[in-house]
């Protein structure tokens, strides 16, 4: 099993995915009984996976990941990313680094992908009334250190 191979092709799949990717090419990748899983959701299975990133791409604007870098062992791999979305169509460009632990299984699909990444201070804080108590909190904690 080469790992590395695998996950250089993952990364591709991943930069270039978006709302016309084929759910076929998400088979590709993902055993039938894959876990995805971010701060927002856990879902198990190759069409839940695609459903997760097709309600995204539904919801956001011009989402993208940009791959920064890649690091593998004997199964797994640890991808670092960058976010870049929009919430409405004229509005300001965002984005936020992630970390992807993605598992791999002998036959070179992927078994688990848990994304790691802060959603207080990327998603959270941007809603107006719990961004306010977030950044109040996040300040008081900061003093007290």
């Amino acid at each position: 099993m080469n790992i590395e191979t695998y996950t250089k092709n993952y990364c591709c799949f991943f930069e270039n995915n978006n709302k016309n990717t084929p759910y076929d090419n998400y088979r590709f990748f993902f055993d039938e009984s894959s876990i995805f899983q971010d701060p927002f959701q856990k879902v198990i299975g190759v069409e839940k996976i695609y459903d997760v990133f097709q309600d995204m791409y539904k919801t956001l604007y011009s989402a993208k990941f940009n791959i920064k870098s890649f690091s593998t062992n004997d199964s797994q791999s640890f991808i670092e990313w960058e976010f870049v979305y929009k919430m409405k169509n004229n509005s300001k460009q965002s984005s936020f680094t992630g970390v992807s632990i993605v598992k791999f299984n002998n036959d070179a699909k992927i078994v688990s992908h848990i994304d790691y990444w802060d959603a207080a201070s990327n998603i959270y804080e941007k809603i107006p009334l719990l961004g306010s108590i977030l950044k109040i909190i996040r300040k008081k904690i900061s003093l007290n250190e």
